[in-house]
């Protein structure tokens, strides 16, 4: 498995466990996440409208890991399952240019 492959099962587990989870443990899984789907929107080009509060999905996430100690677990989790989906997308988007640019058709 990949790194990204490994931090998304393990970004489900501790949205599974985060009752088990020190503050420490999921701020800093929220920060890898948020840091890791900045870096693979760069290599995409990601650009994408803007949801109508103006906002994105991913400062949502980021002010979770901010508030993490007054945070809810249910929030928390939900943080951590949507940043998982944000990092396995932007994934399956990489592998399938990748396959492209392989097979010389790009």
């Amino acid at each position: 498995m990949s790194s990204n492959t490994d931090f998304v099962t393990e970004l489900y587990r501790a949205a599974n466990e985060v009752g088990k989870l020190t503050a420490f443990e999921k701020r800093r899984l929220i920060e890898r996440a948020v840091t890791m789907v900045k870096q693979m929107r760069v290599q995409i080009a990601f650009s994408s409208p803007p949801r109508r509060d103006g906002q994105d999905i991913l400062v949502d996430i980021a002010t979770v890991g901010g508030e993490i100690v007054s945070a809810p677990n249910q929030i928390v989790s939900h943080a951590l399952l949507e940043a998982a989906d944000l990092i396995r997308t932007p994934k399956i988007v990489l592998d399938g240019k990748c396959a492209v640019t392989q097979d010389g058709e790009a």
